[in-house]
């Protein structure tokens, strides 16, 4: 039997995502440095084997191999004029390991730079290069797009506003990273859980939610609680999404280490699936062995 279409399955259940993509990249020999999207084409049967092992582990969805594949990241690594090659590459590459039994979602991230008067981007450039990379995957046969990863919220809201252009009729989620700032969670630029849901579901995006960010597991949950309360006052029927880091990382012999076990991951995860979330996933830090501690729990 086919699957449903990705928002219906959102809308009806649990979707569980992949874990983290860099993470399992340098695990399995990638050189630090080097540009992770433009892997998709020089070593692409390295990134069939991260998105293979998620799947295995139990993921439903996978994210491409895209997080900095916009025309100003790729441009710091000597890739700017490859965005369409990169892009599509990456697009296939999930389709042709998720085949139709799981879902594809196009993953945009952050320019890297800070838009005008903070910084040298002005904002019709960069919605351009989000339009552009968005319509890419799209075109390329995802089920999806993910803006994650934002912490400004007017870079935020151009990506998403794209991404549904690019989207049509396909589901559109936006997460941004959060930390813990006194007794509440803002964004480095200073954004709040309540200032990110009032922007960005109005302009209709299938889920909201948060991913990254340096949090113990304890604040990931709170984090959690406060975006559920968010959305239940606007009496909306959004979808919530978590990716959390596997904790607070340490810096040990130059190298950073994640401490926190799958199990412990997951039992934080389930805390969050019972505040009401129902799109789950890692980041940073997480792999496959952290995907499958979350199905063991969710799936028995």
């Amino acid at each position: 039997m086919a699957r449903p279409e990705l928002k219906n399955a959102i809308s009806s259940g649990l979707v569980i995502l992949d874990g983290a993509m860099g993470t399992q990249l340098f695990a399995r020999g990638a050189e630090v440095g080097v540009c992770n999207d433009y892997l998709n084409i020089r070593s692409p049967e390295l990134v069939k084997a991260v998105h293979a092992d998620y799947l295995k582990a139990g993921s439903d969805a996978i994210l491409t191999n895209t997080f900095g594949a916009n025309k100003f990241a790729l441009t710091r690594h000597g890739h700017g004029r490859q965005v369409e090659q990169i892009n599509t590459a990456a697009a296939k590459l999930a389709r042709e390991v998720a085949g139709n039994d799981h879902y594809v979602l196009g993953d945009i991230g952050p320019t890297g730079d800070f838009l005008e008067p903070l910084g040298p981007l002005k904002p019709k450039e960069v919605k351009e290069a989000f339009a552009v990379q968005a319509k890419i995957l799209v075109d390329a046969g995802v089920d999806g797009l993910i803006v994650e990863s934002m912490t400004a919220l007017d870079e935020a809201k151009l990506a998403v506003e794209v991404a549904k252009d690019a989207a049509g009729k396909l589901p559109v989620f936006a997460s941004m990273s959060f930390e813990t700032a006194g007794g509440d969670f803002k964004t480095m630029m200073g954004v709040g859980v309540k200032q990110f849901i009032s922007a960005v579901v109005p302009l209709g995006v299938d889920a909201v939610g948060f991913n990254c960010g340096k949090m113990s597991l304890d604040s990931y949950v709170g984090l959690a609680g406060l975006f559920a309360v968010q959305v239940r006052s606007m009496d909306s029927d959004i979808r919530l999404l978590a990716e959390p880091n596997a904790g607070i990382p340490e810096i040990i012999d130059g190298k950073t280490v994640y401490k926190v076990t799958p199990q412990k991951f997951a039992a934080a995860m389930a805390k969050i699936r019972d505040a009401g979330f129902a799109i789950l996933g890692g980041c940073c830090g997480t792999g496959p062995r952290y995907i499958k501690a979350i199905t063991r729990i969710f799936r028995k």
